[in-house]
C-alpha cells in the first residue's frame, strides 16, 4: 500500500513539474507559439496560446519588468497584439510599423506610407487613407505584411522595413470604406487577408495574395452573386446584394494539414433595412471554410440568420482539438456577440455541441427571421433582460437580444424597447488545451432598439440616461459550452484587450486601468498583478522566448512594455481621472453651450451608403444635453408635431403645456445636473448642467477657441464621430471614460499630433495649425475641462503637460 501511495505522489510531481515546466504536450492541432509568436494569434489556429511555461503559477511573483520602449511617434497608442520573430518585436500605432528589440525595446527600424503624391510604387500609397490598421501585422517569408486602411496590404522588408510591394484587395480606384481591419495571415507562401467595409454598400471578401509578388492567387466575395450558391438566400426582385456587406474585420485561421482557412463575417448591409433583403442573407454572419489553394468554399454556418442588429460575428475563429464520444475530433468555435459559444467539427461544420433553431420575436415589415440558432444548454457570458429590468429609466420596456428595432410612425411598432446591446465584439478570445477553457469578455449594455423609415439610414437613435454598463470576463468549458468561471467589473476596469494563456497555467490580460494581471487559468484568481501607469490601453500580449528566457510583452499607451522573471522596473503610478462634481457623462455625448433646447431633433447618421442621411427624431431634444451658466434663463421651444410638457424627472419643475411653435423659459439659478422628459412621451430624455460662472486662471482653452473648434469639427469629424462625439463604433468616442482612459496620462502635444497626422481620415494633416489647435479646444470642453483666458498656442501645449491635470479639481 505505501508503495502504491509513493508511486502515486511521485507520478503526480512528475505531471505537476511537466505542466509548469511547458514540456507537457496535448494532442492538440498545434502545440502553440512556441520561442516566436510570428501571428498576431500566436499561430494559425488563433488560440493566443504558448507553449512556453518558464514564467508559470509557482515562478510569476518573481516577473517583472525588463524593459519599456520609447514612446510611439505622433502621439501614438497601439492596440495591437506584439509580433516576434528571430528576437525583433513588429506592432503597429498610429501611422507607423516599427520593428523593436525584443530585449530592449530599442528601435530597429520603423515605417510609414508615404503620404505625397508622387511617381511608381508610393503613388500607390498616397492621399492619407493609407494608415496602418490597429491590430498588428504578420509575419513570414522574410517579411511583414500589413493590412492599411485604404484597402490595401503592403509587405515590409523584415530586416530593413523597406517596401517590398502594396496589393489593392478592395475595388480600384479605391471606394470610401473599404479597409483592411485585421492582421494579414501567412502560410505555406500564401498571404491572407480579409476587406472590411464598414457600412458603405461594398461586398466583403477574402483574397489569397503570393507572398513573393503579391499577386491575388484566388478571392472569395461573402455575398455570392448570381449563380453562386448562396445567392438565393437574397432578395430576387432587386440588387441588394451587390451593397450586401459581410465585411472581414477580424482575422483569418488556418489548418494547413487540411488544406482549409476560415474567416468570420460581418453584418448585412443596409444595417437596419431588412425590407429590402428578405432571405437569410448568406454569408453574412457566418464563419466560413474555403480551400486554402483555391478559394473553394467547404461549409459555412450562419450564427444570426437575416441580419437586423448590426450584430456581426466579430470575434475570429479557434481551432482547438477534443475528444467526444469517444473520437478525437477537429473542433472550430465561434462565439456570437451576444455571447453564446459555437463550437463545430471544422472538417464538416457540422456541431460539436448540439444546436438549435429557437423562436424569436417578430417584424413582419423588415422580414426577420422566424428563428435564430442557440447551443443546447449553453451559458452567454452577457446576461438577458431580466438583468436589466430593474436597471432602465422609468418610460422604457426591456426586450430581448433578439427583439427587431421599432420602425417609427404611422407603425403601430412600441417605440420605447431597450434591449440587450450585442456586446461580445472586436476583442480576440483566447484559448487553453490544458484547461479546454476558451477565455472571452464582453460588455453588458441596452440600446434603444428602433430605426427611421429610411432602410438606409445607419445609426443609433436616442438618449438613455443613467444606464450602467458592466463588463464581464469568463471561461467557458470546450466539452459543454458552460461558462467555469466569471468576473463582473466596470468596463473601463474590464479594458478592450485581449487575452494570452500559457503552459504555466496562467492567463494575462492589460486590464483598463493600467493593471496587467496573471490569472490562474482554471480558477481565474488573479495571482499577479504590475501597474504600466497608463489608463486605458486596449493592447494585447504575446509571449516569447529570447536567448533561453521567457518575455510577455504587452502595448500600454504610448510604449510596449516587456517583463521577464527577476525583471527590476518598477510599477508606475497611474493617476485617477477626476469625476465630474455633477456625475458621470461618460458615453452620452457632449453637454453643448446653448441657452435653448427644443424637442424633435434632426439625426444625421455617419455617412454610409451613398453619404450622410438624416432623420427628424421626435423622441430627442436638440440638443440632447445643454449647458449653462448659473443664471441663465432658458428657453424650451416646440418645433414638433403635438403638444410638449416638458417635465423634471424629480418633479421640481415643468414648463407647463407647450403648444406647436410655442415656447416656455425657465430662470435655473442653482448649480446642478437636471434630467427632464415629456408627459407626453415619457422616454424621451434631456438633461441641463448648469455651472457656476467662473473662468479658470490658468484654464486650458479660451470658450472663442472651442466655439470655433465646434464648427471646424462637425465639418471635418461629425461623420465618423457624430455630432455627440460619441464614435460610430468604428470611430472611436471622443468624450467620457473610454476618451479620458486613453488620455488622461497623456500630453497635450500627444494629443495635438495624434490629432494632426490622423485627421481628417481622408485627408490627414491638411487643415492649418491653428485649426487643429482650435478641435482640441472643443475636445477639451466637451469632456468639462474649464475655460480659461487665453487660446490654446502652439507653444503653450507643450507645456500643459498632462491633460488630466487641466481637469478641475
Amino acid at each position: 500500500m505505501i508503495r502504491h501511495q509513493l508511486f502515486r505522489f511521485c507520478f503526480a510531481v512528475v505531471l505537476f513539474s511537466l505542466w509548469f515546466s511547458g514540456e507537457a504536450r496535448s494532442s492538440e492541432v498545434n502545440s502553440g507559439a512556441g520561442r516566436d509568436w510570428p501571428l498576431v494569434s500566436g499561430d494559425t489556429t488563433n488560440q493566443r496560446y504558448s507553449s512556453l511555461g518558464n514564467i508559470n503559477l509557482r515562478t510569476v511573483q518573481k516577473l517583472g519588468g525588463a524593459w519599456t520602449s520609447t514612446a510611439f511617434q505622433d502621439g501614438a497608442s497601439s492596440r495591437s497584439t506584439p509580433v516576434i520573430h528571430d528576437g525583433v518585436m513588429f506592432v503597429n500605432a498610429g501611422t507607423r510599423v516599427y520593428a523593436l528589440d525584443a530585449t530592449s525595446g530599442k528601435l530597429v527600424w520603423s515605417w510609414a506610407p508615404d503620404q505625397r503624391q508622387a511617381e511608381g510604387l508610393i503613388l500607390t500609397l498616397r492621399a492619407g487613407f493609407s494608415v496602418p490598421n490597429y491590430q498588428g501585422v504578420g509575419i513570414g517569408g522574410g517579411a511583414v505584411y500589413v493590412g492599411l486602411m485604404d484597402g490595401r496590404v503592403a509587405a515590409l522588408n523584415e530586416k530593413t522595413g523597406s517596401l517590398i510591394w502594396a496589393q489593392q484587395i478592395g475595388d480600384e480606384p479605391r471606394r470610401i470604406g473599404q479597409t483592411v481591419s485585421a492582421a494579414p495571415t501567412y502560410a505555406d507562401g500564401i498571404v491572407l487577408a480579409g476587406l472590411a467595409n464598414g457600412d458603405f454598400g461594398l461586398r466583403g471578401r477574402v483574397l489569397a495574395l503570393d507572398a513573393k509578388t503579391g499577386k491575388e492567387l484566388w478571392h472569395f466575395f461573402t455575398v455570392p452573386g448570381p449563380g453562386e450558391s448562396g445567392h438565393e438566400t437574397w432578395d430576387q426582385s432587386n440588387n441588394t446584394w451587390k451593397i450586401g456587406g459581410g465585411g472581414v474585420w477580424q482575422v483569418g485561421t488556418i489548418d494547413t494539414e487540411l488544406g482549409s482557412v476560415y474567416f468570420a463575417v460581418g453584418n448585412t448591409t443596409p444595417s437596419w433595412g431588412g425590407e429590402l433583403r428578405g432571405g437569410d442573407n448568406l454569408y453574412t454572419s457566418s464563419v466560413i471554410a474555403l480551400d486554402l489553394k483555391t478559394g473553394r468554399k467547404k461549409w459555412h454556418f450562419q450564427a444570426i440568420h437575416h441580419d437586423i442588429w448590426d450584430a456581426d460575428v466579430a470575434t475570429a475563429p479557434i481551432l482547438y482539438d477534443i475528444k467526444k464520444d469517444g473520437k478525437n475530433r477537429k473542433g472550430i468555435a465561434i462565439i456570437r456577440s451576444d455571447g453564446y459559444l459555437f463550437m463545430l467539427d471544422r472538417e464538416t461544420g457540422q456541431a460539436l455541441v448540439p444546436i438549435e433553431e429557437r423562436p424569436v420575436p417578430q417584424n413582419v415589415p423588415s422580414k426577420s427571421a422566424q428563428t435564430q440558432p442557440f447551443p443546447v444548454g449553453a451559458d452567454s457570458l452577457l446576461p438577458d433582460c431580466s438583468f436589466w429590468k430593474a436597471k432602465i429609466p422609468a418610460g422604457f420596456v426591456c426586450g430581448e437580444a433578439f427583439t427587431p428595432p421599432s420602425l417609427p410612425p404611422p407603425s403601430s411598432d412600441p417605440p420605447n424597447i431597450l434591449a440587450p446591446m450585442w456586446g461580445v465584439r472586436n476583442t480576440p478570445m483566447s484559448y487553453n488545451p490544458q484547461t479546454g477553457l476558451f477565455y472571452a469578455r464582453g460588455i453588458a449594455s441596452v440600446d434603444w432598439r428602433r430605426r427611421t423609415e429610411d432602410p438606409y439610414y445607419w445609426g443609433f437613435l436616442g438618449f438613455v440616461p443613467d444606464v450602467n454598463a458592466y463588463g464581464f470576463l469568463a471561461a467557458i468549458d470546450s466539452r459543454t459550452s458552460k461558462i467555469v468561471w466569471k468576473h463582473e467589473m466596470p468596463p473601463e476596469t474590464l479594458g478592450q484587450g485581449g487575452s494570452i494563456t500559457t503552459a504555466g497555467g496562467l492567463m494575462f490580460r492589460l486590464a483598463g486601468d493600467g493593471e496587467f494581471n496573471a490569472y490562474n487559468a482554471k480558477t481565474g484568481e488573479i495571482v499577479w498583478q504590475f501597474q504600466t501607469g497608463y489608463r486605458g490601453g486596449s493592447g494585447s500580449p504575446s509571449s516569447y522566448e529570447v536567448n533561453g528566457e521567457q518575455y510577455i510583452a504587452v502595448p500600454v499607451g504610448p510604449v510596449i512594455w516587456g517583463f521577464k522573471l527577476n525583471g527590476t522596473l518598477r510599477e508606475k503610478t497611474s493617476s485617477t481621472p477626476v469625476p465630474s462634481p455633477y456625475g458621470d457623462f461618460s458615453e452620452s455625448g457632449a453637454f453643448q453651450s446653448t441657452d435653448r433646447i427644443e424637442t424633435t431633433k434632426l439625426q444625421s447618421d455617419a455617412g454610409g451608403l451613398g453619404g450622410v442621411r438624416y432623420y427628424l427624431d421626435p423622441y430627442s431634444f436638440e440638443p440632447t444635453r445643454a449647458r449653462v451658466k448659473v443664471g441663465t434663463t432658458v428657453t424650451f421651444g416646440n418645433r414638433g408635431w403635438e403638444t410638449y410638457t416638458i417635465v423634471a424627472r424629480d418633479g421640481s419643475w415643468t414648463t407647463g403645456p407647450i403648444p406647436v411653435t410655442e415656447e416656455r423659459k425657465l430662470l435655473f439659478d442653482k448649480p446642478g445636473l437636471y434630467t427632464y422628459t415629456t408627459k407626453e412621451h415619457p422616454w424621451s430624455y434631456g438633461q441641463l448642467m448648469v455651472v457656476a460662472d467662473v473662468v479658470a486662471k490658468n484654464g486650458a482653452y479660451s470658450s472663442e477657441q472651442a466655439s470655433r473648434g465646434q464648427n471646424l469639427y462637425t465639418l471635418n469629424c461629425a461623420s465618423c464621430h457624430l455630432d455627440t462625439l460619441e464614435g460610430n463604433g468604428q470611430a472611436a468616442p471622443l468624450v467620457g471614460r473610454i476618451f479620458g482612459g486613453h488620455w488622461n496620462d497623456r500630453s497635450f502635444t500627444d494629443l495635438y499630433e495624434r490629432i494632426r497626422t490622423t485627421m481628417p481620415q481622408k485627408s490627414p494633416g491638411s487643415l492649418s495649425q491653428e485649426a487643429y489647435l482650435d478641435i482640441l479646444a472643443y475636445l477639451l470642453q466637451a469632456n468639462n475641462f474649464p475655460a480659461g483666458p487665453e487660446p490654446l498656442k502652439p507653444d503653450s501645449i507643450k507645456f500643459k503637460s498632462v491633460i488630466g491635470d487641466a481637469r478641475p479639481q
